[in-house]
């Protein structure tokens, strides 16, 4: 697996003054316009094209798109396959957190900038790009992940296996052994080599002064979450990147028995104060926007997708800026443990707010909330009961779906008129995290997260990267830093995954 860290899909600019970002502005610098393939399409075209938005995370936009065509019909979907699902979720969840912060992340810990920290040479060890340790350890280790959606879809990525009513294939028990094999086998790997620990042994550190009794022990200290929080804390990664302190969730669809326990519950956090989810508090603005502002966006149903280019506006991002009740909302593994209000990274948050360490932490250390849930899934499989309930056909109307996909929340919307797709509308992680400034002048998640951020080298601005990075993007971008009187500090690039 390669490093691609030199693409330019991703710009940000920011202002510095006396060496601390004063202005930030993410530019999405890529038009697709998936939305507008789809239109005039058959109902089910979706289910093939959509997971080509992403190659990392396919399983999620065609979870997506067939929970779309469901909340439409009313269809339901059987046991078996409600299961199934979750668990080739979780499995694109577990594969993407690893090699996040191995791969993309903790490279920037290389970087010479830092070549006087104690922990300098020991970070070159593990994550030195291609060559370190964990960068090794993790390829070998996650390449096997993917292979239980190989082995219940027929491929991965880009497979198109799950459907309105369940799943397409019906596996044999020796096919959800061999996915349990895989599964175990990952789970040992992540005990010894993640965290140094059991799983259970990591679930009972619940606040910080326990955290670091848990540090003091050697195994743990060792453990590649061990030296990411003692070399985070070192370089200051917990105390940078605090943003708008609000988070977004969408609930997870419930499992009968052992499935229904530890899932993501649904909700919007914002300044301490939760409220639940409604998803037709949704709307995606478009006043900095490369979009036509006669059409000022709106809720994703009735919102369209009119690019439109013109050198005298002040838009300045092909993303648009979604926002939930107006609200600006960072979604995404540290959203999922703050809304469920896990006590760890509660404290941790009230010490240095939603910090680029904690961001990592959350996602280093979601598979341990997810591996026991999903074996539970599979001893809960049913052998005689169906993997598809019909769902009819897909004639008029609207539906939507959404997913906790494993950067934050994703939705799919569609209107079908006459069997065919006359409007269809996608908000990604991304779009959520890496959103410009909205109609009321308002900073996205990354955009306000960059405030603040010391800068020690205008021509090495890494700790810029450090930011940028913990909201694990959905594309490879190129950073460009630029000082407050528009003077280049010269273009340094930064890869995320």
């Amino acid at each position: 697996m390669g490093l691609n860290r030199v693409e330019g899909d991703l710009e940000v600019k920011v202002s510095i003054d006396n060496g601390v970002v004063t202005d930030a502005w993410m530019i999405g610098t890529m038009y697709r316009g998936i939305e507008k393939m789809m239109a005039g399409r058959a109902a089910l075209d979706g289910l093939v094209i959509t997971p080509r938005v992403c190659g990392i995370c396919s399983t999620s936009h065609l979870l997506a798109a067939a929970r779309a065509l469901e909340n439409l019909s009313g269809a339901t979907v059987s046991h078996n396959g409600r299961i199934l699902r979750h668990l080739v979720l979780g499995a694109e969840k577990l594969q993407n957190d690893v090699r996040h912060v191995a791969l993309m992340f903790a490279a920037d810990l290389t970087n010479k900038r830092y070549r006087n920290k104690s922990l300098y040479n020991e970070a070159v060890a593990r994550f030195q790009p291609f060559s370190g340790k964990s960068v090794v350890e993790v390829i070998q280790a996650s390449k096997k992940v993917p292979e239980i959606i190989a082995i219940l879809g027929g491929q991965w990525p880009h497979s198109s296996f799950i459907v309105p009513g369940g799943i397409t294939s019906e596996p044999s028990g020796v096919d959800l052994r061999q996915c349990k094999m895989l599964l175990v086998e990952f789970l040992h790997w992540y005990e010894r080599y993640i965290l140094g620990c059991s799983i259970e042994r990591w679930q009972e550190v619940q606040t910080p002064d326990q955290l670091d009794s848990w540090l003091e022990e050697e195994s743990h200290s060792e453990s590649d979450l061990g030296f990411l929080i003692r070399c985070g804390r070192e370089y200051g990664l917990d105390r940078m990147g605090r943003g708008h302190e609000s988070f977004i969730t969408v609930p997870e669809h419930g499992l009968p028995g052992v499935a229904s326990g530890g899932a993501v519950i649904g909700g919007v956090l914002s300044q301490g104060k939760m409220k639940g989810f409604v998803q037709e508090k949704i709307s995606e603005q478009i006043r900095y926007s490369h979009y036509l502002e006669t059409h000022h966006g709106g809720h994703p149903m009735d919102s369209a997708t009119r690019p439109s280019v013109s050198k005298d506006s002040d838009k300045y991002s092909w993303c648009k800026a979604p926002r939930y009740d107006e609200l600006v909302v960072e979604t995404g593994p540290l959203a999922e443990v703050m809304v469920s209000k896990e006590p760890l990274f509660q404290l941790l948050a009230e010490q240095n707010g939603s910090s680029a360490l904690l961001r990592e932490m959350s996602r280093l250390t979601r598979p341990a909330r997810l591996l026991p849930l999903m074996k539970g899934w599979l001893d809960d499989i049913d052998m005689d009961s169906s993997f598809y309930h019909s769902p009819g056909e897909f004639v008029e109307g609207q539906g939507f779906g959404l997913v906790q996909a494993p950067r934050g929340v994703l939705g799919h919307w569609l209107q079908l008129s006459d069997g065919c797709i006359e409007h269809y509308q996608i908000i990604a992680p991304t779009t959520w995290n890496a959103s410009p400034r909205d109609d009321n002048g308002k900073r996205g998640p990354i955009e306000e997260a960059l405030i603040g951020t010391p800068v020690k080298d205008s021509n090495n601005p890494v700790e810029v990267g450090h930011v940028v990075r913990s909201f694990d993007l959905c594309m490879v971008c190129s950073v460009h830093a630029v000082s407050k009187n528009g003077s280049s500090l010269g273009r340094v690039r930064f890869g995320a995954c």
